[in-house]
């Protein structure tokens, strides 16, 4: 889903560096195509050579800093358009500066533009963002990487999905709100989804995961109409939802063999703005004519609803107002707060200690 936003003056947030973070859909890059993409503030070139592989260089040339975007890219080099230097883009070595002579020194090979991981996963292309000053990543240390993100999957066979939306507020508040239990029947109502009068309480157990939390395995709400079709295959049907620093939500649906997961991030396009992506797959309703479209606007719509509020609520955020957390329904809040903010100083610890019930009425 894409919409022009408003352009406001949001207040920032601190960004999480040491990561993978989806830059694009990795359909976007043919072979000998490139692309810019901004991700946690800093730009980037981000392309497939002519052997199908990915890559993402900063769009900018060490020369004299004019992006790289504006040059060219043959599938197997990156050149600039000011000087002709050229640029292997998954190392970022430099090839060739076509204005040496045989009386220079200067070793070609021995400069490198910014380079970072780059690769494919779920249909995306993932790009592994290291602190600004950490120096070039080279391959012993790209070895130790954490391992990209994926969306589990339980059988061979499944239909899939990919909505996306853009969004005028830091991730700070992209991500609680998309953690935030209490919303549904306000910013989701509709006659597919729920209504005002199917609130009523709920209580849900959390227990602490590395680097996260999680929903445990639970019934799902039965006010919420897609959760009531899932009753064809049954009532035994549980789903489990974690939350992973530092902007990853994953929802599994299981009833038997069959399932449903989705993993969703919220990624920094800059300090104050960032970027929903949700991808989905399943083996439920195989049959059903016409499916994938269905899901398809239906999840737009959602998707289409939390942007809206998103676009709302950064109009008020410009004037940098006081804000409330309240227990319970916002106490995964305090968590991913926490949570960061642990990260950030580089310490170990956890805000939940142990499994914790909380109760909020949706």
């Amino acid at each position: 889903m894409s919409t022009t936003l408003p352009v406001f003056s949001a207040p920032p947030a601190e960004m999480i560096f040491d990561e993978w973070y989806p830059a694009l859909r990795s359909d976007k890059l043919r072979v000998g195509q490139k692309q810019k993409v901004l991700l946690l503030g800093v730009p980037l070139l981000v392309g497939r050579k002519n052997d199908g592989s990915v890559f993402a260089l900063r769009d900018l040339c060490p020369h004299r800093g004019i992006p790289l975007s504006a040059g060219w890219f043959d599938g197997e080099h990156v050149t600039c358009k000011y000087h002709g230097w050229e640029f292997e883009p998954c190392s970022g070595q430099c090839t060739l500066i076509p204005s040496l002579t045989q009386h220079d020194s200067l070793d070609a090979s021995k400069i490198y533009s910014g380079a970072y991981p780059c690769v494919e996963s779920d249909g995306f292309a993932w790009v592994f963002m290291p602190s600004p000053g950490a120096g070039r990543l080279d391959a012993k240390k790209i070895a130790k990487l954490p391992p990209v993100p994926v969306l589990p999957k339980f059988s061979d066979k499944f239909k899939g999905i990919y909505l996306t939306a853009d969004l005028p507020c830091n991730v700070d508040h992209g991500i609680i709100g998309l953690m935030d239990p209490a919303h549904g029947p306000f910013v989701h109502q509709a006659w597919w989804w729920r209504s005002r009068s199917s609130i009523h309480e709920k209580s849900k157990k959390f227990e602490p995961i590395p680097q996260g939390f999680r929903m445990s395995s639970h019934k799902p709400s039965v006010n919420s109409a897609p959760y009531k079709l899932l009753g064809v295959y049954g009532q035994d049907f549980t789903t489990t939802i974690d939350f992973v620093l530092p902007n990853r939500r994953f929802e599994t649906i299981r009833c038997g063999d069959k399932w449903f997961a989705s993993m969703t991030t919220v990624t920094p396009v800059t300090p104050t703005t960032c970027r929903i992506d949700v991808v989905g797959a399943w083996n439920i309703f195989m049959r059903v004519p016409f499916v994938l479209p269905i899901v398809r606007f239906f999840g737009n719509r959602f998707v289409g609803q939390d942007q809206q509020t998103m676009v709302e609520q950064a109009e008020g955020l410009r004037y940098n107002p006081a804000l409330m957390l309240i227990d319970d329904a916002d106490k995964p809040a305090k968590w991913y707060f926490a949570l960061k903010q642990a990260r950030l100083e580089g310490r170990k610890t956890h805000p939940l200690k142990k499994p914790v019930t909380l109760h909020w009425r949706s």
